[in-house]
């Protein structure tokens, strides 16, 4: 059983069905240039392994499909496999779609930034319709997300069961680390989202020290 990734170009489709119609009208339609050339390297880099190490569950992706690419990969391989696709994709501005959890990551008006998402793994970017989707999704058994901007500067957010959040952020040493509880994911989303760029949060929540 394969885990699957697709590629997509950015800005096409928004909704799970949007990305259903496009992905059938290019069934059949001669591969691009661009999607030929992270074909031919994904197959390159897959035939250079042992077999037991392939990162691929196909001899060979590509084919006549358009602007879109289908990449099939055993399940052990599936954070192998997203780094690599952000790696060669993103620069040519594609989207990456994991139709096991519906989710698409568009780098559309991302901004390269550390993530980590406690049931998926290390993304390199976000967006603000990404920490929408995570804060609102986070669940157990590892409800949490970090977004991280270099060494002692972090905020992280924290889903307690039953519903609440609990949100921190360090500013460069333990004693600029502050924490807060909220109930709505929508306001965890836009902290984060504002933290990232930059912009002050001090005061849209109430903050304490955070003793460590």
């Amino acid at each position: 059983m394969s885990y699957d990734h697709i590629l997509l170009p950015s800005g096409v489709a928004s909704t799970v069905e949007e990305i259903d119609d496009y992905l059938a009208a290019q069934e059949g339609l001669p591969e691009s240039d661009a999607i030929a050339e992270i074909a031919a390297e994904l197959n390159a880099r897959n035939a250079e392994l042992p077999v037991d190490d392939s990162f691929l569950s196909v001899d060979a992706v590509g084919g006549p499909s358009g602007e879109t690419l289908y990449i099939p990969s055993p399940y052990d391989a599936i954070g192998f496999v997203r780094n690599l696709l952000f790696d060669l994709a993103t620069p040519r501005g594609y989207a990456v779609y994991d139709p096991q959890l519906t989710w698409l990551i568009d780098p559309a008006g991302h901004l390269p930034i550390n993530v980590t998402h406690g049931g998926a793994g290390e993304f390199p970017y976000l967006t603000e319709e990404l920490a929408h989707r995570w804060v609102a999704g986070l669940t157990d058994p590892n409800p949490y997300l970090i977004v991280e901007q270099g060494e002692q500067r972090y905020i992280q957010t924290y889903r307690d069961p039953g519903g609440p959040f609990t949100l921190e952020y360090r500013d460069g040493s333990p004693d600029r680390h502050f924490g807060t509880t909220l109930e709505d994911p929508a306001q965890v989303a836009r902290i984060i989202w504002d933290w990232a760029n930059n912009k002050p949060i001090d005061d849209i929540a109430t903050w304490s020290r955070v003793e460590l």
